[in-house]
């Protein structure tokens, strides 16, 4: 429960230490920074009865009550504050900050707090989303400036580098720790969050990052997105990645609304580690081994169904009441996890997910190109096939082949706007303009290097358990050259004089542009094998392929904008 442990500790300080009824005021990202680490009831038992956002307009007053606020330090929460306070309806106020509050910000609410009712001011470092305990994320708005050129937007790129600094600032601040900083030194804006971050934390904020040292520094590595443009693009046949992919999850919560015939109380569902055992057990299990441990779920479930049902007597009455919420929960989770299931089978019915997961992996994992090309042109051409499988398929091709068999590209760009439209086939050209071979550090597709190559061809050789799930990340390579202190400073400088020789204890990863859950399972692999290493994962959002396709989408809307304006001049 590392970073969930570490928010959840601030929340538990920040509402256990206040005794009495409260009313709890958030802001648009802390509603969600809460929400994926305590559930509604826990807040209940903490006496918050009421929830409200910081900026809403103003209600009848509660004296009775006392107002914890819990902000990001902005300046337009600043000014909802100063506006809470000369107006206050609620008996005493509490502040705390996700992050670093500026000296300047304190001034202005004291000098609004003309009554005295503010009691306490304070920082808890909980500026990020902790969706599992070793993986965290941003929610980024418009996550696609994240991964333009800086010139070409740099009123939103610096809004983003400053969002970006704050959660790996809070991050390290709940760890305790204080790193040796690297860049992928291919990216700009890696570079740019890593220079920052080096700035905040040895130079304008030194001493708040004065933690006790250890033999070999933590390691802060800042990657992009698209240095691996191939793993947003697959399908996903592990559960957590599956249902992102397929439903979406957002907050930990999967909306199943649109689906035919969902009861109500499963219009919207929970998915988190922290609240749902066999999700816990499960989140990284494939497809065919989840199917049957559903079953298993269910059929333990009729088993005390049917015991429950046999109440003969006044001691069996009470002990079903005793066990009433219990049997309620589970009774609630098999009908969460079997709906999920039932939803994800349909899809992969309806869409051929079978078939064009193959090929997929295929395209990710081997290479051969007369092979591949009439696999995706068959895919491309059936008339069953969705628009955005077609899309994904010339896209994966693309990066695999764009400097073998470049006409060939060029074909399978053709027919895929004829079948889908000029606009979707262009975003292929987006894609390789963005994260082509020339724009990327690590060796993708394991072909610069003969190391890489080897154990490419090993991989194939043995076979993998499942062709669905046979492809690895770039970011696990990644990780083991972490682990074997293999890292090129060449591709992955170190900022200013730093060094480190040795292998870190505590590493954590941010990748601009976004991560995945198939990155966060390849992260939870290496922290359940590995001794003596954590490894943490961060990004601006959590990707799946409709997302990526969207990023990419707003890319070449903004580019547009940028050569129209250019050429007016």
């Amino acid at each position: 429960m590392v970073l969930v442990g570490a928010v959840r500790d601030y929340l538990n300080r920040m509402l256990n230490d206040i005794p009495g009824m409260k009313v709890l005021i958030l802001d648009a990202q802390t509603v969600g920074i809460i929400s994926v680490a305590m559930s509604q009831s826990e807040l209940l038992q903490k006496e918050v009865f009421l929830v409200e956002k910081v900026d809403a307009q103003a209600k009848e007053a509660m004296g009775h009550l006392k107002a914890v606020t819990f902000l990001r330090p902005t300046v337009e929460n600043i000014q909802h504050l100063k506006r809470h306070l000369n107006n206050a309806r609620f008996g005493e106020y509490h502040l705390f900050f996700s992050n670093i509050i500026k000296k300047s910000y304190i001034q202005i609410l004291a000098d609004s707090d003309e009554h005295d009712l503010v009691q306490q001011v304070q920082e808890f470092y909980a500026d990020y989303f902790a969706i599992d305990p070793f993986h965290f994320t941003l929610d980024l708005p418009a996550n696609h400036v994240s991964m333009l050129p800086t010139v070409v937007d740099p009123h939103n790129s610096q809004q983003a580098c400053d969002r970006m600094l704050d959660a790996i600032a809070a991050v390290f601040l709940s760890l305790k720790k204080r790193p040796v900083i690297r860049y992928e030194r291919s990216s700009e804006i890696a570079r740019r969050v890593a220079q920052d971050a080096a700035r905040l934390m040895y130079e304008h904020e030194q001493g708040l990052f004065d933690f006790r040292r250890t033999e070999v520094a933590p390691l802060l590595l800042v990657v992009d997105r698209r240095d691996d443009p191939v793993t947003p693009l697959l399908n996903q046949w592990t559960y957590q990645a599956m249902v992102h992919e397929l439903l979406g999850i957002q907050d930990n919560r999967v909306d199943l609304t649109k689906l035919p015939k969902v009861p109500k109380d499963l219009q919207e569902v929970v998915l988190s580690s922290q609240q749902d055992t066999f999700f816990k057990a499960n989140m990284y299990e494939n497809f065919g081994d989840l199917g049957a441990n559903i079953k298993k779920l269910v059929d333990e479930f009729k088993v005390k169904a049917k015991s429950n049902q046999n109440i003969q007597s006044v001691q069996d009455m009470v002990k079903f009441v005793e066990n009433y919420p219990e049997y309620r929960n589970q009774h609630g989770n098999v009908s969460k996890h079997v709906t999920m299931m039932t939803e994800l089978s349909r899809i992969v019915d309806e869409r051929q997910l079978m078939a064009v997961s193959q090929t997929e992996q295929e395209l990710a994992c081997n290479a051969n190109q007369a092979v591949a090309f009439e696999a995706v042109l068959n895919l491309v051409n059936n008339e069953k096939a969705a628009d955005i499988d077609r899309v994904r398929l010339v896209m994966l091709y693309a990066l695999r082949f764009e400097r073998e068999s470049p006409q060939s590209v060029e074909q399978l760009i053709s027919r895929l706007s004829a079948r889908t439209s000029k606009h979707k086939a262009a975003l292929v050209h987006t894609l390789l303009k963005q994260a082509g071979f020339d724009k990327r550090t690590g060796d993708l597709f394991g072909n610069r290097d003969l190391f890489n190559k080897a154990r490419t061809l090993a991989r194939g050789l043995k076979g993998v358990e499942n062709v669905y799930t046979q492809h690895q990340p770039l970011l696990a390579q990644t990780i083991e050259s972490i682990v074997r202190g293999r890292l090129r400073d060449i591709d992955y400088p170190f900022v200013g004089n730093h060094f480190q020789q040795g292998r870190p204890q505590d590493v954590v990863i941010f990748m601009v542009g976004g991560t995945t859950y198939e990155e966060a399972r390849s992260v939870h692999l290496v922290n359940a094998t590995q001794t003596g290493i954590r490894i943490f994962l961060g990004g601006t959002v959590v990707q799946n392929s409709t997302s990526f396709l969207n990023d990419l989408e707003e890319m070449q809307r903004v580019q547009k904008v940028e050569r129209g304006s250019f050429a007016s001049m």
